[in-house]
C-alpha cells in the first residue's frame, strides 16, 4: 500500500524588518500602513493559508553606531497589528513574535488570551530570546541576563504562562446570557508560581479562550533551540534551504520528541521560503537574478561583510575581491543588534570558507554576499514551484512553508491565484479551512484534549 499524501501547511510571513524588500520596485508598499497589512491577510486567507506571521524588533538596528537604513527601520507593536488583523479576517491564523527575555508572563499570556478571544480562537506566539544587551538597554533589565540563561528564562516564562492560561478552566465558568459570564468557584484565575526567574502569584483576569492556550513556535535553530521546540513548541521554524539539509534537520527535531512524550505530527517544521514565480522556468531565473541584485546592494553586501569582518569595510569595492585582512575577533561588535552576528560564531573560519568560494568562482564581495545568502527560495513557473514543494513535503523535509514574498503588500498575490491551485488539484492541500481555530487548520491537540484530528483518525 503506498503512502498517504501529506498535507502541505502554508503561511505567510509580512517582511517588516528584513533585507527581503526590493524596495525600489514600484508596487513596494507601506509597511506602517494598515492597508498593507490588511490586503496581505485577506490574500493569504483567500488563499486558505494556515497563518499569517509577524516578525518583531524592539530595537532600531545600528551599525557603527548608526541607524541601519539599507532596509526598513520601524516596526508597529505586533498585538496592535494582529488584533486589527483579527477584524479584517475569519478564518486566518494570527502569528505573532513575543520576546520572553524582556517581558513578563502575566503580560504576554493577557495580551494573548486576549488575542485568542478576540479572533475567536486564531492566536499564535513565536517564543523568541534576546541574546544581547543592545536590546536590553531599551528595558529596566539591560543586559542583565547571561546569554547561557536566555533559554532557561524562555522554559519558565512559557511555562509560568502556561500556567496562567490554564488557571481558568470551563467547569469553573458558567455563561448566562443575560447577566454574562460569572465564576461558579471563586478559584477561578487563581495562580502561584515560584521559580529561578519568576516569583508571582495572584489571580489571571482572562478567562480561559477558544484555543486554551495560543499554538507556541520556536525558531532558534542551535542545540538548545531544539531542545526547547521538541519540548514545548507545536512548530519550529527553519532556515535549512537543500533538500538534504531540510531531511536531517527535520529527523533530528522529529527524533528528540519521544523523550517529551510526544508523537512527531505534534511538532511541525515550517522552514521560511522566498519564491520567484513567472511563466516559465527561464524568465523565473531571470527574474531571480535580479531581484537578488535588487535585495543586495553594494552597500548592503559591505554591510553583511562587517557583520563577519567585525570591521568598517566603506572603503572597499563591493564588486572587488574579499579582504585580505582578518576579522576582529577581539573588538566589541560592530553590528550591534543584528540577528546575523549569532550565526557566524567563529569568524576567522567564516572568513577562510569565504576566502576560498570567492576564489575557486571568481565572485567579488557582492557576488559572495548573494550567492551564500541561506535561504529557502522557489524559483520557476507555478508548476514547478508547486511540484517542489510538494517533493519537500512528501520527502520530509518540511512540513509546509512560511512564505516570505520580496514585494509587500501584493507579492503573495500571483502565488495564491497560481501556485495554491495546483497543491489544490494534486490533493495536498486544503480546498477549504476545516475548522475556526489555528489548531484546527494545523490539526494539533486542543489542550483540554479538543480537536485531535489526528489522534482520532
Amino acid at each position: 500500500m503506498s503512502k498517504p499524501l501529506k498535507q502541505i501547511h502554508l503561511a505567510a510571513h509580512f517582511p517588516g524588518v528584513n533585507n527581503t524588500t526590493v524596495w525600489s520596485d514600484p508596487a513596494s508598499g507601506s509597511h506602517i500602513e494598515f492597508s498593507s497589512f490588511a490586503h496581505f491577510a485577506r490574500t493569504a486567507e483567500r488563499a486558505k493559508f494556515d497563518f499569517l506571521f509577524l516578525a518583531e524588533g524592539l530595537r532600531l538596528r545600528e551599525q557603527g553606531g548608526k541607524i541601519y537604513d539599507l532596509d526598513v527601520v520601524g516596526r508597529p507593536d505586533t498585538f496592535t497589528v494582529l488584533s486589527a488583523l483579527a477584524a479584517v479576517t475569519d478564518r486566518l491564523g494570527l502569528t505573532g513574535t513575543i520576546n520572553s527575555t524582556f517581558n513578563e508572563p502575566y503580560e504576554v499570556a493577557r495580551q494573548f488570551a486576549s488575542l485568542d478571544h478576540l479572533s475567536g480562537g486564531r492566536a499564535a506566539w513565536n517564543v523568541v530570546t534576546s541574546w544581547d544587551a543592545f536590546t536590553g538597554e531599551n528595558f529596566r533589565r539591560g543586559g542583565f541576563l547571561p546569554q547561557a540563561e536566555r533559554y532557561s528564562r524562555a522554559k519558565e516564562f512559557l511555562a509560568t504562562a502556561h500556567e496562567l492560561f490554564d488557571s481558568w478552566h470551563g467547569d469553573e465558568i458558567l455563561a448566562d446570557q443575560e447577566t454574562g459570564v460569572f465564576l461558579r468557584d471563586a478559584k477561578a484565575g487563581a495562580f502561584v508560581h515560584r521559580g529561578q526567574h519568576f516569583d508571582i502569584h495572584g489571580r489571571f483576569n482572562v478567562p480561559r479562550s477558544p484555543q486554551g492556550r495560543p499554538v507556541i513556535f520556536q525558531a532558534g535553530d542551535s542545540e538548545e533551540g531544539r531542545e526547547f521546540a521538541a519540548s514545548d513548541a507545536d512548530a519550529i521554524f527553519s532556515r535549512h534551504a537543500t533538500l538534504e539539509a531540510g531531511r536531517a534537520f527535520y529527523t533530528d527535531v522529529k527524533r528528540r520528541l519521544a523523550k517529551y512524550g510526544r508523537r512527531p505530527d505534534q511538532l511541525l517544521i515550517l522552514p521560511a521560503a522566498t519564491f520567484t514565480l513567472a511563466d516559465t522556468d527561464e524568465e523565473a531565473r531571470e527574474l531571480a537574478k535580479e531581484v537578488r541584485r535588487q535585495q543586495v546592494s553594494g552597500a548592503t553586501a559591505l554591510r553583511h561583510l562587517e557583520f563577519v569582518w567585525n570591521r568598517d569595510l566603506s572603503g572597499y569595492d563591493p564588486d572587488g575581491p574579499l579582504p585580505d585582512i582578518d576579522p576582529d575577533v577581539t573588538s566589541r561588535h560592530l553590528a550591534e543588534g543584528r540577528a546575523q552576528v549569532r550565526m557566524y560564531r567563529d569568524p576567522l573560519a567564516t572568513a577562510r570558507e569565504w576566502r576560498e568560494l570567492a576564489a575557486a568562482h571568481n565572485w567579488s564581495i557582492r557576488d559572495l554576499v548573494i550567492e551564500t545568502g541561506n535561504r529557502q527560495n522557489f524559483i520557476g513557473s507555478a508548476e514547478t514551484i508547486a511540484r517542489t514543494i510538494d517533493e519537500y513535503v512528501q520527502n520530509d523535509a518540511s512540513d509546509g512553508f512560511i512564505l516570505v514574498p520580496h514585494v509587500t503588500p501584493t507579492g503573495l498575490d500571483a502565488f495564491a491565484d497560481k501556485v495554491v491551485p495546483l497543491l489544490q488539484e494534486r490533493g495536498v492541500f486544503r480546498t477549504d479551512y476545516e475548522g475556526p481555530t489555528l489548531r484546527d487548520h494545523l490539526g494539533l491537540v486542543h489542550p483540554d484534549g479538543l480537536g485531535d484530528r489526528r489522534a482520532a483518525s
